[in-house]
């Protein structure tokens, strides 16, 4: 193994006196530290992982894609789903190769792969179908979407695997674990870097009773090693990480020089992009469980639950500018849902209004428009009364034009509203839990949601066909380039689907 720096102690504690004296007073993600392997600019150590262990990383570069195949698509992926508005679909010109235009076919099996084609969850007999499903999400399969960028697909799997495929083709080109946690989001690529984030739905025992006493507690602290991992983009190698106490569970969000996230200990931070360290924290409290932060014109939207909270921050200094809620709104709920920004509106949305009908624990899904400039709430709209979803309290919701369309966890409906004032248009219902964002492409929406992928027409609701994936989908946008739709799900897996799988409509 290389050979580190010669006073490690020396180096930690000085780190540690530094970002005490930056940050006085600040509990949680305060801190942050830096890791790096020998010859890079950043200081600190190496992640220990041993070579030809399981967790080694593996790189084959003659998997790597070549010539044109490099030159269309995304040319970077700076937050959830591509940008605020959540669409993630990347068009292409027409003298794209024909790969691109046409589409391809693949399946690649992640490391914990769960044969597609079993109905059931793993876990089933012991948690029951509902139950084992979120279970298989949240420490097994992918729980977002994947990115493309430059003719490659990149995922996080929470078997604890970052992977780098051949868009065209599905075989691997790099897979690494820099640490032992869960990988819950869109990796976000910016030059020759792709970023991570680490942290899982745990608390111990601990934080457990502190949440007892006090109503409180650090979601993900002392469970594994939380924060963002920076690797460099053609190899998967770990160039730095970014510590962080609370579980870092969203997708960052970059702009400019500075890459935004935030974590299970309520705290948001401002990184620089480049080299990990700290440019500002802010702490909000609560926690921020799935909602990512989305990033437009100067400002960072993200919510935290316990106490359920939108937040409006100023992306140069952390300044609050403005918070809102949903009445009602249950304790978990907004800290899942990643807000959506677009036509000077921000929407967000969360189960509200627990309440026990027949012996059974239901919620109410309740979607809020505010003005993305002051806060103010411009309407509020009900999609109605069903089950206690057992995870991801929320619908990410997805804008186009001035259509808003989100899905509902607890009825299983999708629903199109009027951005700015919240009419209803239309609902769409097929199956029983809809938590990811559609995807608009080409005149059409798509939904990933259970086994399948469907195709909607977006003005009216009307199903225009539908395929089947296997297995299951979590909160899984389809992210469509050109052609493909690329997916990955809770089996495990990621799969690539043309466009034209899809019989014609009538």
């Amino acid at each position: 193994m290389a050979k580190g720096p010669t006073t490690p102690l020396v180096y930690f504690l000085a780190i540690s006196f530094a970002l005490a004296s930056l940050f006085p007073g600040c509990q949680g993600d305060a801190a942050v530290a830096w890791s790096s392997e020998p010859g890079s600019s950043s200081p600190g150590w190496t992640v220990p992982v041993a070579p030809g262990g399981p967790f080694s990383r593996l790189y084959l570069p003659q998997n790597a894609p070549i010539g044109a195949d490099r030159e269309f698509g995304a040319s970077r992926w700076l937050q959830m789903n591509a940008n605020a508005r959540h669409n993630a679909a990347i068009d292409i010109p027409k003298k794209a190769p024909a790969w691109f235009r046409d589409g391809v076919f693949w399946r690649f099996a992640e490391a914990r792969a769960w044969p597609l084609e079993r109905h059931h969850p793993f876990g089933t007999k012991t948690y029951g179908e509902t139950e084992a499903g979120a279970v298989q999400t949240q420490f097994y399969g992918n729980a977002l979407g994947v990115t493309v960028v430059g003719g490659i697909v990149y995922a996080e799997s929470d078997d604890m695997f970052a992977y780098a495929l051949n868009a065209r083709t599905g075989q691997l080109i790099w897979r690494t674990s820099p640490v032992g946690n869960n990988l819950m989001g869109n990796p976000l690529v910016d030059g020759n870097i792709v970023y991570l984030a680490a942290g899982g739905v745990g608390f111990n025992f601990a934080n457990v009773v502190a949440f007892a006493r006090k109503g409180a507690a650090v979601r993900g602290m002392d469970v594994s090693y939380n924060g963002i991992y920076a690797l460099d983009r053609k190899t998967g190698r770990l160039l730095w990480h970014a510590g962080s106490v609370g579980e870092a569970m969203p997708t960052p969000a970059i702009h400019g020089r500075l890459l935004y996230f935030a974590t299970g200990s309520g705290s948001v931070h401002a990184l620089d992009k480049m080299t990990g360290r700290p440019v500002w924290t802010v702490r909000l409290g609560g926690n921020d469980n799935m909602s990512s932060p989305a990033y437009s014109h100067g400002r960072l939207y993200l919510a935290m639950a316990s106490p359920p909270r939108l937040f409006c921050l100023d992306a140069g200094t952390g300044r609050t500018l403005w918070t809102g809620t949903i009445p009602g709104a249950a304790n978990t709920g907004m800290g899942d849902v990643s807000p959506a920004v677009g036509g000077g509106v921000v929407v967000m949305d969360t189960v509200a209004h627990p309440r026990t009908v027949h012996g059974q624990a239901t919620l109410e899904p309740v979607v809020r428009g505010f003005d993305a400039r002051t806060g103010r709430p411009l309407w509020t709209v009900s999609m109605g009364r069903g089950p206690k979803p057992p995870a991801f309290k929320g619908g990410v919701p997805l804008i186009h034009g001035k259509i808003l369309y989100v899905g509902s966890p607890a009825t299983g409906r999708y629903e199109a509203l009027d951005l700015h004032t919240g009419r209803h248009l239309w609902s769409w219902h097929r199956i029983s839990s809809s938590r990811s964002a559609p995807t608009f492409y080409d005149g059409r929406l798509y939904i990933a949601g259970g086994d399948s992928l469907y195709r909607l027409d977006p003005k009216t609701g009307r199903e225009t066909g539908h395929l089947r994936i296997g297995g299951r989908m979590g909160i899984v946008s389809p992210t469509i380039v050109g052609g493909t739709a690329y997916l990955a799900n809770s089996y495990d897996w990621i799969v690539a689907v043309p466009l034209s799988s899809f019989r014609p409509e009538r």
